[in-house]
């Protein structure tokens, strides 16, 4: 059933646009790197898949506003290095450690809808901000021995809205590069039982960069 409300909710997205002045409209593709806030880990370790299209339209000379419908990967991913005492020291005495290596995926996929202003700044520069509506398609997690039994898995929640800001730069007449920084105003998952990898309450934390192919203009 999620499938056929995002197909409706684009065509009513494009239609809404094309009763405006002009619009144009095209697909994007690119890649996140991700991390949540309220694990164990840091850094932008998690890449991601990001493909979807967008429509958007002048409100004036250098503003401009759209939509967008997309899939984006995200989640969080560590390979660290725990450290263990070997029982035997060396020569002079000490005892030196051993690294364990210790494994820890999250992967997440969500179907998003972001509503975003624009400002061109200059002829090839604009920045962007808005706000996108995220539901979760699907959700695992990993670690050494594989995917957390069920038994083991702590549910997620199904929506995410993320306030995004970031800038465009057109690299051809139909071709421009899109970079945004976004976070969750919302947990995607709340306070946790004990467990190692999990600490408070947990946000997506999302840098991306992707391709902005535009079709065309209408009129």
């Amino acid at each position: 059933m999620q499938k056929p409300i995002w197909i409706i909710l684009l065509l009513v997205m494009m239609a809404s646009i094309t009763t405006a002045q002009r619009f144009e409209g095209g697909i994007l593709g690119g890649f996140n790197g991700t991390q949540v806030e309220g694990d164990r880990y840091k850094g932008y370790n998690k890449p991601g898949l990001l493909v979807g299209a967008f429509v958007q339209t002048d409100l004036a000379p250098a503003i401009f506003a759209g939509m967008e419908l997309k899939y984006s990967q995200k989640g969080a991913r560590s390979r660290s290095l725990l450290k263990q005492n070997k029982i035997i020291g060396n020569e002079n005495g000490e005892i030196p450690e051993e690294p364990i290596s210790t494994k820890y995926i999250m992967r997440l996929g969500y179907a998003e809808m972001p509503f975003f202003v624009g400002f061109r700044t200059s002829e090839f520069i604009s920045v962007v901000g808005g706000v996108s509506f995220g539901y979760l398609m699907h959700a695992a997690e990993y670690d050494d021995y594989g995917r957390f039994p069920e038994e083991d898995e702590q549910a997620f929640n199904h929506l995410d809205i993320q306030p995004f800001v970031g800038f465009q730069y057109d690299l051809l007449d139909q071709l421009k590069l899109d970079l945004r920084l976004a976070y969750s105003v919302l947990p995607i998952r709340g306070k946790p039982v004990d467990n190692y990898y999990w600490i408070t309450s947990q946000y997506n934390n999302v840098i991306s960069m992707a391709l902005y192919y535009k079709f065309g203009r209408a009129y």
